[in-house]
């Protein structure tokens, strides 16, 4: 039996197209800033709606006497900036189809997603993308490159200012004339259960979120944003980037994209945010520099500030307290590419439960199979994945709902987040484990963990590997400890007689006697993405991990295979003792 959640209908028009909400936009805030972002002096320069309508204007005509027509696909090869901004919104207003990727791909990936992509352009930053670019992408055309460069490949290579000089007439117009389900952006998944799906979004995708959220989240064009998340991801290339667009708020770009939190402190003490997006470790950070004096406590947490947003996961109730009792309300929010991507979001009034998300918002359906899927239906939900008939399939239900993948369920306050379904697995008696619940745990209790993966499947009990900080390793605070009586290990050897205790407490938080872990593997190696241990967006891939790691596991189990890399191994059962694997 199917438990459904509450829903109700969108409470303001949808705006047809993009290209009608950059027409609305540009009359209603001609002069105000759209973007803002540092330039040579270190200084935030804006620029606004009128002019950035007009270079996108000229963007689109150029890239139509260059043979793009309705439908052609062009690759976005770069990092956040404001000509990514005018080229996308160019090509995604304009009848064309966007398709931007990771900045920093290596030549492999970069060539897999752009021929599978079926672009015939691509728009990229500089050296870096353009070495990584294959020799075998035989549908591309022509290449736009944000910097000079010298060109010894086959490809036509064009600078991007050809594409901002004047257009011969004036008096064209963008495509507002789009239905609302044409397809004007294609944006990958992040690949954390294999390789990236091409996820095809509609305008009607994306306007009709921010028709639904407009009077929840009550963005402004009095609002300012701070911004690092990357444009080829979902929460931040359509959720967040949107949000401002839509209400004419001014985002101004995060100059240290989100890598270097001093610097993200500093740029928020010049922009004073109204609104932030961002995840709970980052928050984590920027609440310690905050705690540094008076004065960094109360930039932070600026009288401006209206409220601050979280995903991936929820964060930790003692930040959240902070916030809350200056006013600042916290928000969060569950959803995926595949939805455009924001399904529900909680309601700051109400005291905030582990997994729950929120109700849906007005005009998505969310509804819980019988064997707990999370699925989905409304005006969010994407086309189908572009070229894959096989994740299509088993995509929808029957009556058209879109199949999460997400396991949860209904309680009073909303939906409540369980796990990925393909991440339960079954011990070898068939009692099902959800390994998230302990990874998050043992996160939450060490923040000299980095990452940790518990696996199991088939065996007797559950083990976990476990990545070290190695940053926070070398360069202990001795300030800021994660737990009373932390000994802030400097090495491997330290954490691993440190841990013991952290594991043994997060194994308490865990109810069923068969979930928890009976051991541990310290494993002196980094997950990264060079290696395809982690996804353009930070997560964990825990199919690479597991099978990557797969000899430090049959260790665990008893065995004694040589490894490569320096292990520590914890055993909580049945002697709490620890061992050094070499």
């Amino acid at each position: 039996m199917t438990k459904t959640l509450p829903n109700i209908p969108i409470p303001n028009e949808v705006t047809q197209n993009l290209a009608m909400m950059f027409e609305r936009n540009v009359q209603l805030f001609a002069d105000k800033f759209i973007f803002c972002q540092r330039d040579k002096t270190n200084e935030y320069q804006g620029i606004t709606w009128k002019s950035f309508y007009e270079d996108i204007l000229n963007i689109a005509w150029n890239l139509k006497q260059a043979g793009i027509r309705k439908g052609t696909k062009v690759i976005l090869y770069c990092p956040n900036s404001l000509n990514m901004l005018k080229a996308e919104m160019a090509i995604m207003a304009s009848g064309a189809i966007a398709v931007p990727i990771f900045a920093y791909f290596k030549k492999n990936t970069s060539e897999l997603l752009i021929n599978h992509s079926d672009a015939e352009y691509i728009i990229l930053a500089g050296p870096f993308q353009f070495n990584e670019l294959s020799n075998n992408l035989p549908k591309i055309k022509t290449i736009w490159t944000f910097e000079s460069l010298n060109n010894d490949t086959k490809y036509e290579l064009r600078n991007f200012s050809d594409l901002l000089s004047q257009r011969n007439e004036q008096d064209y117009k963008l495509d507002t004339q789009a239905y609302g389900k044409e397809i004007c952006l294609n944006m990958y998944t992040s690949g954390t259960t294999g390789v990236p799906k091409c996820v095809q979004l509609t305008h009607e995708n994306i306007l009709s979120q921010q028709a639904s959220i407009h009077t929840i989240l009550n963005v402004t064009s009095e609002d300012r944003f701070l911004s690092y998340l990357p444009w080829h991801h979902s929460f931040g290339g359509i959720f967040e980037l949107f949000s401002a667009l839509y209400n004419g708020a001014t985002y101004h770009l995060e100059s240290s994209f989100g890598k270097d939190v001093h610097t993200i402190f500093e740029n928020w003490k010049n922009v004073h945010p109204t609104v932030f997006f961002s995840v709970p470790k980052v928050y984590q950070s920027l609440f310690e520099l905050a705690n540094a004096s008076k004065e960094a406590e109360e930039a932070f947490f600026n009288s401006g500030l209206k409220f601050i947003f979280t995903a991936a996961a929820a964060l930790p109730q003692r930040l959240s307290d902070e916030f809350e009792k200056r006013g600042i309300n916290v928000i969060e929010g569950w959803g995926l590419t595949e939805t455009s991507p924001c399904c529900t979001l909680t309601d700051p009034k109400l005291k905030r439960e582990a997994g729950v998300v929120g109700m849906p918002i007005p005009g998505v359906k969310i509804r819980i199979a019988e064997d707990d899927e999370i699925q989905v239906n409304g005006p969010n939900v994407m086309v189908g994945y572009y070229k894959n008939d096989e994740a299509n399939e088993g995509a929808f239900t029957e009556d058209g709902w879109y199949r999460t993948g997400d396991v949860g369920e209904v309680t009073e306050n909303g939906l409540k987040l369980i796990s990925r379904k393909d991440r339960i697995f079954k011990l070898s008696n068939g009692e099902k484990v959800i390994p998230t619940d302990l990874e998050k745990a043992i996160e939450l209790k060490c923040h000299y963990v980095q990452y940790a993966v518990v696996a199991g499947s088939g065996e007797e009990y559950p083990v976990a590997l476990i990545f070290p900080n190695k940053k926070l390793l070398n360069q202990p605070d001795y300030a800021i400890s994660p737990e009373q009586g932390c000994f802030c290990p400097r090495n491997i050897n330290e954490m691993g007689h440190c841990l013991t205790g952290c594991l043994q407490l997060a194994n308490q938080s865990i109810g069923q006697k068969f979930a928890k872990i009976k051991s541990a593997a310290i494993i002196d190696d980094e997950l990264s993405l060079d290696n395809n241990m982690l996804t353009p967006s930070m997560k964990v891939a825990p199919k690479n991990v597991i099978e990557k790691y797969k000899t430090h596991l049959q260790n665990l189990y008893g065995d004694n295979v040589p490894t490569d890399e320096e292990v520590y191994i914890i055993e909580l059962e049945p002697n709490n003792n620890f061992k050094r694997c070499m």
